[in-house]
């Protein structure tokens, strides 16, 4: 390996928006993540939206009118 071209690889304190934190390596001293384990509903089995900007009540009021008219063949 040739020296003074790799990046330092150092301990990590990762921290989610639900609050938990932990430990790992990376090359930045610090990480905030959205989603972790301990709240991503794959591994906590329970459901829970992420809404961003509110892109789920826009689509329900988009769609809440058409109801299945709008998944219909087109022309």
């Amino acid at each position: 390996m040739q020296a003074d071209i790799h990046p330092n690889y150092q301990e990590t304190k990762v921290t989610c928006g639900c609050g938990n934190t932990f430990e790992t390596r990376s090359t930045r001293p610090e990480l905030r993540v959205d989603i972790c384990n301990a709240c991503h509903p794959f591994y906590t089995g329970k459901l829970k939206f992420v809404d961003t900007a509110g892109r789920i009540d826009k689509f329900k009021k988009k769609f809440a009118a058409a109801g299945y008219a709008s998944l219909g063949k087109k022309k």
